[in-house]
């Protein structure tokens, strides 16, 4: 195990990390997964929204295991190596506001950052338009960083602040096996509290045992690689500190290998899984993310990850993406394979006004 530890977290703990999700992710679209989309934290975390009720859209929704796993495989590998540190900052309506806009950019995509490297390896061309947005993104967000943008410090919390968002995922997982029934439709038949997809992507999964051991995986791994999508690219920018960039070609490379093996790979821009050929707003929906993710401090999948250590900003921002899919889905701001949603647009514009002003107004002086 010390050696295992020692690699990811040496230079190449990164790059066995990406190359790790690199060939799961891919498997699990062989499982059952929807394609494309063996992992996606964001499309995910929609899922979760919907499983609860909090948006109607019947395709999405799923309490997905790899969701649970990512924050029970950090909280693991925090615990054993002592890095489980609760702790807490500033802003915490801030980092809710972020994660809203986060949610709203990716979705309009169709894919966090780690999609958009899976879709691309699996063939999809529409993804360079969402990674082009998702480094313009960033480089603003390295701007702001630059002139002193902070959200301020964090603290030390108590013990049992740390163990909320393990626990809500224990919860989400009894809740996933138990599948409870308690409400009823106007005609008297059981519905809810919790939802599932008959059809659509929601209903396109790996068996829960397989996802549920695959996030556990990557969560611990990632937790002592600190593999991050963003941090990748803004590392590059801010330090030209390349390791985390490599972790993510790694994952393309290997991702593009094993669809290659599996017989997954279908280029093209049209016909691609769960993705439109809206370039604009493509590119314009992940630079929103982007931007709100490096704010915020770090990609999705990183949020999950230190959100398993104890870390409550992390856990707010988590919340924020999980009510922003939500609201999505209800005024329609969410994409669809035929195109941006009616409001997307307004969403967009909108979430990269309040993200540049947080950006100018957030000082390490007034933290």
């Amino acid at each position: 195990m010390s050696n295992i530890s020692k690699l990811l977290t040496s230079k190449w703990g990164p790059v066995v990390t990406g190359i790790i999700i690199g060939i799961l992710a891919p498997v699990l679209v062989r499982l059952g997964n929807p394609a494309n989309m063996g992992v996606c934290v964001v499309c995910f975390n929609r899922d979760i929204a919907g499983a609860l009720g909090l948006h109607q859209a019947a395709v999405v929704q799923y309490l997905r295991p790899e969701i649970i796993g990512f924050v029970g495989g950090s909280l693991a590998a925090s615990l054993a190596f002592r890095e489980f540190r609760p702790r807490t900052g500033s802003a915490p309506f801030v980092r809710f506001i972020l994660g809203v806009f986060a949610v709203f950019g990716a979705l309009v995509f169709l894919g966090c950052p780690w999609r958009a490297y899976l879709r691309l390896s699996g063939g999809d061309w529409n993804a360079v338009a969402g990674i082009l947005g998702l480094t313009a993104g960033i480089a603003l967000g390295v701007l702001f960083l630059r002139k002193g943008y902070s959200l301020g410090r964090n603290r030390s919390t108590p013990s049992a602040a740390g163990w909320l968002m393990p626990s809500v995922m224990l919860v989400l997982l009894v809740l996933l096996i138990a599948a409870p029934l308690f409400g009823r439709d106007a005609q008297g038949n059981p519905v809810g509290p919790i939802f599932f997809s008959a059809a659509g992507p929601g209903s396109q999964r790996a068996p829960i045992l397989i996802s549920l051991a695959v996030g556990v995986l990557v969560g611990f791994i990632a937790q002592r690689s600190r593999f991050c999508t963003v941090g990748a690219i803004r590392e590059t920018l801010l330090t030209r500190d390349t390791h985390l960039l490599r972790g993510v070609i790694a994952l393309i490379a290997a991702a593009l290998v094993t669809n290659l093996i599996l017989g997954q790979f279908s280029p093209g821009f049209t016909g691609q899984p769960v993705a439109h050929a809206s370039h604009i707003w493509n590119f314009l929906g992940m630079a929103l993310a982007g931007l709100a993710f490096t704010l915020a401090g770090g990609c999705p999948g990183r949020q999950l990850i230190l959100s398993g250590e104890g870390d409550g900003d992390s856990a707010v921002f988590i919340t924020g993406m999980i009510v922003g899919a939500g609201f999505a889905h209800l005024f329609s701001i969410a994409a669809s394979p035929a195109g941006p949603g009616p409001y997307s647009a307004a969403a967009v514009i909108t979430g990269l006004a309040v993200c540049t002003v947080i950006g100018l107004t957030m000082r390490e002086s007034a933290a």
